[in-house]
């Protein structure tokens, strides 16, 4: 499992179970460019800028990640 210690929650995935959803958090600590990490329920996470966050946000909000929901 991942360390999530020192790590300020955001968001929690799915959350109607018990087995370790993805979530989102804010890492304060780390530099500017890793700030923003994203766990999932394999023990694995990705760090990523404000900005880069951001640019997937905006993504997922004009519906071009719509296709991967219905693979």
């Amino acid at each position: 499992m991942t360390d999530i210690s020192g790590l300020e929650p955001v968001a929690t995935f799915c959350g109607k179970c018990d087995c370790g959803c993805p979530e989102l958090f804010v890492d304060p600590g780390a530099p500017v460019e890793r700030r923003v990490v994203l766990t999932d329920d394999f023990g694995q996470r990705v760090q990523m800028s404000a900005d880069q966050f951001s640019s997937l946000v905006d993504d997922a909000k004009n519906g071009k990640l719509d296709g991967i929901a219905l693979s």
